[in-house]
């Protein structure tokens, strides 16, 4: 499979290879506070599998073993890279082209979760992370 997408204003373009995995949908308070949206939506792609077909983007570590990249134009977050993880890259499903191709399989740290968000979509739900 070949996934492509990118950035809103177009500067960052990506392709993820290969089949997708860890399609998520993220309630953790870092997602929350970084996107400014009530959830995020992931999908991990093998990182040999990943790369930047246009511009580079900026990075910056939100936790002490995760890094994040985004726009450094129009600010709109990208990937996320976990140091426990080297051969996954996580991909913001809605910066897909079509994200309508990887729809969300579970809710992860839906303990998190705000609380005027109502889950009716009959996915798995997870309190903390998923196993």
């Amino acid at each position: 499979m070949r996934l492509l997408g990118g950035c809103f204003c177009g500067e960052l373009r990506y392709e993820a290879g290969g089949a997708p995995f860890n399609e998520l949908l993220c309630h953790c308070t870092i997602c929350r506070r970084t996107t400014g949206a009530p959830m995020v939506a992931w999908f991990s792609a093998p990182r040999e599998r990943f790369r930047w077909v246009r511009g580079q983007p900026a990075q910056f570590r939100s936790t002490p073993v995760a890094v994040r990249s985004f726009c450094p134009r129009c600010g709109t977050q990208l990937t996320f890279a976990h140091d426990e993880f080297p051969d996954e890259v996580d991909v913001t499903t809605a910066s897909l082209d079509d994200p309508h191709a990887v729809p969300p399989r579970a809710h992860i740290f839906a303990r998190s979760r705000l609380q005027w968000v109502r889950l009716d979509d009959g996915l798995p739900r997870f309190p903390t992370d998923h196993e």
